[in-house]
């Protein structure tokens, strides 16, 4: 098929669209268009893919088929699924954080990879029963920045040996069926205290140590044969001074393409995303990724002011017909890879949430689990009537999929008479200490979240946690997510206080925590 530039160019770029079925279940209207303009996007503009953020496993199989349906070439249908199917889409399997393998790792790396092959397998296998081929995952970067708000328990280590290692396993699990990967976020975002959803960091480190620590899992990755890379809105003063590595031609082209030979789609973070939108106008950022060497545009706001931006610095010189070719020879390559005929397996609902992909989840959450020398906690026989609490400090209760009344967190101590208190990191007021005292159980939902971070949250944790301690009133404490958390409070932990740490926050982890916490 021959396609006008303008169509060329719309093949490069990826948007973002609500998962669900129907408009008025869009949550994100700023981001999210509803369905008469997206069919607009993919029928008329003729863009080269959309990436889902939410909605339901069935709903999402629902929607990639009838997205399919509008498109006149194959699209490409990513999510950041780090975490399994799971994490985004309702039903399917959601596994820890990569940093519970990290933490077996530390004890069995050889265990520790096997999961992360399983990991990616399943991951992939999911993702196909949906009808999505590209994930945009692993997550390469070395996490060695404990007050890193965004990437934190995303990472798989603290370490390059253990970032690379496990990366490259998820891979090689992930391409046991035709489906596309993404090592993210080049050159490293690992070692930043700034949320790049909403600020621009610096990596202010020289190219010696960048080549030591934030380079080797992307090299680990690309060796692994990862089929894409995902830059990041990071300035880094030592390779560029002016540009951020997504819009840096010394970086994306210099670094990534000529010196570690990486010959896959190089993709954009989202161009939504304060670090860039706040400092670029669309239609600059996307000349520039362009110019830059990304293949793939993700996340415009507005496609037509991409592609309208991108068509006119090829019309005006600036940026080569051929340049554009060769992006969307990379992208129509990426495409037939996934997409011959002699892999082709029909994959259903039947395939999300397995009993085995269910027991690698349980066995890496009991693998990863932690507990104090003084679990299990002796609770009376009726805590009920002796007014025991159990206080559960997570980040937005408006917007948590891992609690609800039927949850371990909740319904375990509820079950044994336990009062239930609630609190978000909108519970400004530091608690009092008049007022009757409560035997309390303390569990605390603390990790990075982009766009919002974890500091508030760990303050209102930290008031809460020293006030409990001092009143008396702290009997166990349980927290699931940022091993960072753990290690502010072990100092203050008393050795006779049980306390239970979990990578993940899922149910499931919710559920062995609380068996080794209560017995």
């Amino acid at each position: 098929m021959e396609l006008s530039l303008a169509e060329r160019v719309a093949q490069m770029v990826v948007v973002r669209a609500s998962g669900h079925l129907f408009d008025h279940q869009i949550r994100y209207p700023a981001w999210e268009p509803p369905c008469d303009r997206l069919r607009y996007w993919l029928e008329e503009l003729g863009v080269g893919g959309v990436i889902f953020v939410d909605g339901s496993a069935a709903e999402l199989a629902v929607r990639t088929q009838l997205l399919r349906s509008w498109a006149k070439i194959p699209l490409l249908l990513a999510a950041d699924i780090e975490e399994g199917v799971g994490q985004r889409f309702a039903g399917a399997t959601w596994f820890p954080p990569p940093m519970a393998l990290g933490a077996i790792a530390n004890r069995d790396p050889e265990m520790a990879e096997r999961y992360a092959e399983e990991m990616g397998a399943v991951t992939a296998r999911e993702a196909l029963a949906i009808g999505l081929n590209w994930i945009l995952a692993p997550v390469v970067d070395v996490n060695n920045n404990p007050d890193n708000p965004v990437i934190n328990v995303r990472a798989f280590g603290e370490t390059p040996e253990t970032a690379g290692r496990l990366a490259a396993a998820f891979i090689r699990g992930s391409h046991r069926y035709p489906v596309l990967t993404s090592a993210k976020h080049f050159p490293g975002h690992g070692d930043t205290a700034v949320d790049s959803h909403i600020e621009l960091p610096t990596i202010p480190h020289s190219p010696e140590r960048l080549a030591a620590v934030e380079l080797p899992p992307f090299k680990e990755a690309i060796a692994a044969g990862v089929d894409s890379v995902m830059g990041a809105h990071l300035l880094i003063p030592a390779w560029d001074e002016t540009l951020p590595a997504t819009l840096s031609p010394e970086i994306l082209t210099g670094k990534l393409r000529k010196a570690l030979g990486f010959e896959g789609l190089i993709v954009t973070d989202a161009l939504v995303m304060g670090a860039i939108a706040d400092r670029y106008s669309l239609a600059e950022a996307s000349v520039l990724a362009v110019e830059a060497g990304a293949d793939i545009l993700l996340m415009p706001e507005d496609p037509e002011v991409t592609i309208q931006a991108v068509c006119e610095a090829v019309e005006s010189g600036r940026i080569s017909p051929e340049r554009i070719q060769m992006s969307c020879d990379r992208i129509a390559y990426m495409k037939k890879k996934i997409s011959p005929p002699e892999r082709q397996r029909q994959f259903g609902l039947e395939d999300l949430s397995t009993p085995a992909a269910n027991q690698t989840v349980e066995l890496i959450l009991r693998e990863s689990v932690r507990a104090g020398a003084a679990v299990p906690l002796q609770l009376p026989p009726n805590p009920g009537r002796e007014g025991w609490r159990n206080l559960v400090v997570a980040d937005d209760l408006l917007n948590c999929p891992v609690l609800g009344h039927h949850t371990p967190a909740i319904a375990v101590p509820g079950h044994r008479g336990f009062t239930l208190q609630l609190l978000d990191r909108h519970g400004r007021t530091p608690p009092g200490e008049d007022g009757e005292l409560s035997p309390t159980l303390l569990q605390l939902f603390i990790r990075g979240n982009p766009f919002r971070g974890s500091a508030g949250l760990s303050e209102i944790a930290r008031i809460w946690f020293k006030k409990l301690l001092k009143t008396g009133e702290l009997r166990a404490l349980v927290i699931y997510g940022s091993p960072y958390t753990l290690e502010q409070f072990l100092p203050e932990i008393p050795s006779s206080l049980p306390y239970v740490f979990s990578d993940a926050q899922i149910p499931a982890a919710q559920a062995i925590a609380l068996d080794l916490l209560l017995g």
